[in-house]
């Protein structure tokens, strides 16, 4: 390894490799055992004996960790969970990091002609992405500690909320007949203005899943109106095919993150079967949508889907619609 690139590892890795694994568990005062399973939660390798892959940095984080797990802070099982969801929340935004800076020496070639200027390049580049990791994660943090004191009644893992998915329609076949660029493109373009739209009516995006998107939302209202929005902008929108959205109303299960629930099975058979530009909302919803004079909520005749044998749903629309009108079937 050259001076550089030892640079670089140096300063991602928080120091320089020097101990093995059981040189940073002494270090740390942990068990082996239990730094092993802390390393395996966060989605780690695991290394031999011998190898020396371990930093100073290593072995403060395994001291921390070990401190909140058995002093009390955190019950054991929920700091391996804690520990889990981090390792892969943080190991898909690390890869996506990679791809970026692959793209951008990809177009700019010069940067690799000059081993010092590109170790350079990281050294600022990485304490700048941390300041913004940072700076995110405590306002979503903030955020998200805010609706839970504003309902200190309700338990935040069990509460009532919208959730919904939206997907495009037609994405199979389109995946078929496009190049990658053409592919990426589109699926860049769905995650901006399903970033945007949620953000600006109130929800929260649990999860993208390539055509998809799971959104959660506080109230009856915001979930609308996100269901309603995602269709519009994809209709006003050349880059974008069709989308269709399924939403549900009643208790969710949150859970790391994500969501559990028969609302979440339900929003998602409802999209399953929502005919393109065409938002499908279940009873529990239209109910709580029907005195709002901005919606129109036409009932549906219940539909056997998997899990559900006479599932009651409706057809949401606004009451002045401002995009394409979309043919509704008889009642």
């Amino acid at each position: 390894m050259t001076d550089q690139a030892a640079r670089v590892e140096a300063l991602l890795l928080g120091g320089e490799r020097k101990y093995t694994r059981e040189q940073v568990c002494a270090k740390a005062g942990v068990p082996q055992e239990r730094a092993t399973a802390l390393w395996r939660s966060l989605g780690f390798a695991t290394v031999g004996d011998d190898a020396v892959v371990f930093t100073d940095a290593d072995a403060d984080a395994l001291r921390a960790t070990h401190d909140l797990m058995y002093q009390g802070l955190l019950a054991p099982d929920a700091a391996t969970a804690t520990a889990r969801m981090l390792g892969q929340h943080l190991s898909r935004l690390a890869e996506w990091q990679v791809d970026l800076l692959r793209e951008l020496l990809a177009a700019n070639p010069e940067l690799l002609a000059d081993e010092r200027h590109f170790a350079s390049l990281i050294e600022t580049l990485v304490p700048e992405l941390e300041r913004l990791q940072d700076y995110a994660w405590r306002r979503h943090l903030s955020a998200h500690a805010g609706r839970a004191l504003a309902r200190p009644g309700e338990i935040q893992e069990n509460r009532t909320a919208v959730v919904g998915f939206a997907d495009m329609v037609g994405f199979t076949s389109f995946t078929r007949r496009t190049d990658e660029a053409g592919l990426v493109g589109v699926v860049d373009r769905f995650d901006a203005v399903t970033a945007e739209v949620v953000a600006d009516n109130g929800g929260r995006i649990v999860k993208m899943l390539g055509d998809e998107v799971l959104f959660v939302a506080d109230t009856p209202r915001d979930g609308a109106e996100i269901a309603l929005r995602l269709l519009e902008s994809a209709a006003a929108d050349p880059e974008l095919p069709a989308l269709r959205a399924g939403v549900a109303y009643g208790r969710v299960l949150s859970r790391f993150g994500d969501v559990y629930g028969s609302v979440v099975n339900i929003a998602a058979r409802l999209t399953s079967i929502a005919r393109p530009d065409t938002a499908l909302i279940d009873k529990a919803l239209a109910d709580e949508l029907k005195p709002l004079p901005e919606y129109e909520i036409r009932s549906r005749r219940p539909v056997s889907v998997r899990g559900y044998s006479r599932l009651r749903l409706a057809v949401l629309r606004r009451t002045t619609a401002n995009y394409p009108t979309i043919p509704l079937e008889p009642d």
